[in-house]
C-alpha cells in the first residue's frame, strides 16, 4: 500500500509544497515541530533512507540543503535543524526544522496553523529559492 507521502506525489493527498524537482519534493509539515518545518522526500518510495541508492540519497541531500538555505532567508530561526528519523511514515523523508533551541527538534511541542497561513509560509519560502 502507498505511503502518505506516495499518495502526496500522486497527487491523491494536498500539500503545502515548497519545491519540487524531477525526482524530489519538499512541503510544510502539516503538524510542525516550529513555524517552516518543512520535509523533504524522494519521490521514488522507499521505506528507509539509508536503503536509498547512492545517487538518490545524494540527491536528496543536496535538494535537502537548497531547501534548507531558503527555509533559514524565509522563517527567523538561530538555525535549520536536520532530521531523519523515519519511524511514523514508511517513506524516507528529511525533517528541516527551524530551531530557536533544543526543545523544537524535540517533536513534543506542535505549533498550530491555520491553511492561510501555511499558504503564504509556503509562498514566502519558494521567493527565496
Amino acid at each position: 500500500m502507498a505511503s502518505i507521502f506516495t499518495k502526496i506525489v500522486n497527487g491523491e493527498i494536498p500539500c503545502y509544497k515548497i519545491a519540487e524537482t524531477e525526482e524530489f519534493l519538499a512541503f510544510l509539515d502539516v503538524n510542525p515541530n516550529t513555524i517552516g518545518h518543512t520535509l523533504c522526500i524522494p519521490k521514488k518510495e522507499v521505506d528507509k533512507i539509508f536503503d536509498l541508492d547512492e545517487s538518490t540519497y545524494n540527491g536528496l541531500m543536496g535538494f535537502s540543503r537548497s531547501v534548507a538555505l531558503a527555509l533559514k532567508k524565509a522563517v527567523p530561526c538561530k538555525r535549520i535543524g536536520v532530521s531523519v528519523i523515519g519511524l511514523e511514515v514508511p517513506h524516507a523523508h528529511v525533517h528541516l526544522i527551524p530551531l530557536q533551541s533544543m526543545e523544537d527538534a524535540r517533536f513534543i511541542q506542535k505549533v498550530k496553523m491555520s491553511s492561510e497561513e501555511f499558504k503564504a509560509l509556503a509562498e514566502a519560502i519558494k521567493a527565496e529559492l
